[in-house]
């Protein structure tokens, strides 16, 4: 296209148009071919304008897909949104899998990127020692030794990425055999064992429920919640009870306040057991290893309008180029495929694929419902001020991020990526440090987040690289954003285009150049594993 539309159509057949620029009542408004509406009312950039009349109570479609029912009579030009579309459950087609779709592997070199490979076989992507709390009352002592270490200190030792202390708001006061002990102590487990992370100091009160042995065991600790061991065999498919095995070349500290003397006591100890690691940190190199090695997380937050038409079909494309390759895409944020799974079933390699992604929807169901909500009580106000109205079509949108490739697993939260390889789905919530935290856990050594409203969202130990869904988002948020994927919604560069400039961007990110959230040290914080169950 030569020159940008007014209006996107995005499948032939849809009742609504998406608006590339702020539309005012009167004038007339076209998509790229085929006739055009005259606008009734303000329809801000983003927004749906209806192509057709749609009765009270008619379905709506966006994507080939039903968005939602009409909630008052709308007419050919009216701004489509909050105030006339309304959310229904409806009934959708769930094809239990069976699928193959092969994907083309492009001709030529395959790519690779430098890596740190740990001695289970798995290769990093950053280099991190990591102070990982037990329980929340070893939080302010873990910040302090993190705090002897910064940036400056660490001027002699050119190959570590940091020292971070990954601080949480429980491992006390809760049931260890419950649902949410389990789940805690995977996440920290996964963390213990991810290839980002070369060293750490568990750090523990001494009296907590989660004991820090159980976090810094190599292998067996499982036993203290009656789980399958670590050494066990995965099961076929993923059941959602294994821990990660933490490498033997991982080193590994422990120590409890109680036991060391206290605080202060604990932080004199601390500062020496990181000095005596750090210099065997510092020995791992960087080595080019092949593409599949790759394990990528998919997020997005503060979606809009645009997030379904340029960046996440985007890193569709570029999902599918890694999973093509040999490697792992994991897409996530179950409230927020809720609506549109009926696309990711039928992609399933097998019936038993596509029932796990079914069950995890199911139990969402009544965990929302045990807190008085329920899964349409979504989007957010942000969301809804870049134009999306129901969760059918924020979902709709976010699915796109998992390209085309087959749904080869679906995973717990946190629960180890491995052994599959390919396209994979883990359950997580949609809140997005919660859902990112989840996704480092089983793995992920490099995430892409999308965002149409400007998030600033950071990760650490596993760098996330930000693509804006907008140009204006992009120059207004620049120094927080790594790629703009606003040029596919202005007809100046495809799908295909954008998504190979980010699959660029994952490699050299995995080679180590920094992201936006790493120059600005954002990530830390933003550790939050998912907290459920009973608080005694």
């Amino acid at each position: 296209m030569t020159t940008r539309p007014d209006l996107l159509v995005l499948r032939e057949g849809d009742d609504v148009a998406v608006a590339t620029r702020d539309l005012a009542p009167g004038e007339h408004a076209a998509p790229a071919s085929g006739p055009g509406v005259r606008v009734r009312d303000r329809v801000p950039r983003g927004h749906k304008v209806a192509l057709r009349a749609a009765a009270t109570g008619a379905r709506v479609r966006k994507y080939g897909q039903v968005i939602g029912v009409a909630t008052a009579d709308i007419a050919p030009g009216a701004h489509v949104h909050a105030h006339n579309l309304g959310y229904e459950a409806g009934e959708r087609q769930h094809e239990l899998g069976g699928t193959r779709t092969v994907l083309p592997v492009p001709d030529g070199p395959r790519p690779t990127f430098r890596g740190y490979r740990r001695s289970d076989g798995r290769v990093g992507t950053r280099n991190y020692l990591a102070i990982l709390t037990s329980v929340n009352c070893s939080a302010s002592t873990a910040r302090m030794i993190a705090d002897a270490f910064p940036t400056s200190a660490l001027a002699a030792f050119p190959h570590v990425d940091g020292v971070l202390p990954l601080t949480h708001q429980s491992g006390c006061g809760m049931v260890p055999e419950s649902e949410g002990g389990r789940l805690l102590l995977r996440t920290l487990r996964g963390y213990a064992a991810h290839p980002n992370i070369g060293a750490v100091l568990v750090l523990g009160l001494g009296c907590e429920m989660l004991q820090p042995e159980q976090l810094s065991a190599r292998d067996g600790a499982g036993a203290f919640l009656g789980m399958p061991s670590v050494g066990a065999p995965a099961p076929e498919p993923a059941g959602g009870g294994l821990l990660a095995t933490i490498p033997d070349g991982t080193v590994v500290r422990s120590l409890t306040i109680q036991d060391t003397g206290g605080v202060r006591a604990t932080v004199r100890a601390g500062v020496e057991a990181v000095r005596e690691m750090l210099p065997v940190l510092d020995r791992c190199r960087r080595e080019e290893v092949d593409v599949r090695e790759l394990v990528l997380g998919l997020n997005c937050g503060g979606s809009d309008g645009y997030s379904g038409i340029t960046a996440n079909p985007a890193l569709g494309w570029a999902s599918d180029r890694l999973v093509a390759y040999g490697g792992t895409s994991a897409l996530a944020e179950t409230p927020e495929v809720f609506g549109a799974e009926h696309l990711l079933t039928r992609r399933a390699v097998d019936a038993g694929v596509a029932k796990r992604l079914l069950d995890r929807i199911a139990w969402w169901h009544k965990y929302a419902a045990a807190g008085q909500g329920s899964l349409d009580n979504n989007p957010s106000p942000g969301n809804k001020a870049g134009g999306l109205t129901t969760i059918l079509e924020k979902s709709l949108g976010a699915v796109a991020k998992g390209g085309q490739a087959d749904l080869a697993a679906v995973y717990e939260y946190a629960e180890p990526m491995a052994p599959h390889r390919g396209f994979v789905f883990m359950d997580t919530p949609g809140y997005d440090p919660v859902s990112v935290t989840g996704l480092v856990a089983g793995g992920a050594n490099v995430v892409v987040f999308t965002t149409g409203r400007g998030s600033v969202f950071g990760c650490r130990p596993t760098p996330s690289i930000k693509v804006a869904t907008n140009t204006a988002v992009y120059e207004r948020m620049t120094e927080d954003m790594d790629l703009d994927a606003g040029p596919i919604a202005a007809g100046t560069r495809t799908v295909a285009e954008v998504g190979q400039e980010l699959f660029d961007r994952i490699l050299a990110v995995a080679s180590g150049e920094p992201t936006a959230s790493e120059e600005l040290g954002i990530g830390v914080e933003e550790f939050i594993p998912w907290h459920i169950g009973t608080v005694t």
